[in-house]
């Protein structure tokens, strides 16, 4: 089984959203098919068939969830020492050298990740341009537009 590295905020957004599936989806899917096979004929009836396809879904990711967190293995960012290395976790201070701007992004898992709260998944280009550097390196990084030049201002762990 593959280790999955994944932060505490990451795992319990996991376990949340596997108690979600398993004590409301669950059982509202359940009640969507008892409900389709009371209008008879199960050949020609949509419903059933669209809460049967739901099912799936939901089980698939119940199983996909439980896997994930079986092979977890989660890292506290406050507790690396890395010595000023961004590694898997840490927060990145960084500055585009074609434009001046100031981002910061913290390196996650995949199933953690959201741009818009600066949290980039830890198999994203920008990710794995930064990972091994220290602060006054300079990553590049292949974007859709072309190569972008980012050097690393600061690295913290919190």
């Amino acid at each position: 089984m593959a280790t999955v590295p994944l932060t505490r905020r990451g795992a319990d957004k996991l376990k949340d959203e596997l108690l979600r599936l398993k004590s409301v989806e669950r059982h509202a899917v359940i009640r969507a098919i008892a409900e389709a096979r009371s209008h008879g004929d199960l050949s020609e009836n949509a419903e059933y068939e669209a809460a049967k396809d739901k099912q799936g879904f939901i089980e698939g990711r119940i199983a996909e969830i439980e896997s994930k967190l079986a092979g977890a293995q989660i890292i506290d960012p406050a507790a690396l020492h890395a010595e000023g290395r961004v590694v898997f976790g840490a927060t990145v201070d960084l500055e585009d050298e074609s434009t001046g701007a100031a981002v910061t992004y913290q390196i996650v898992g995949d199933d953690e990740a959201d741009l818009k709260l600066g949290l980039i998944s830890i198999s994203s280009p920008i990710a794995r341009a930064l990972i091994g550097r220290s602060a006054g390196d300079v990553a590049d990084v292949q974007a859709p537009s072309g190569v972008k030049h980012y050097e690393i201002m600061n690295v913290r762990y919190v």
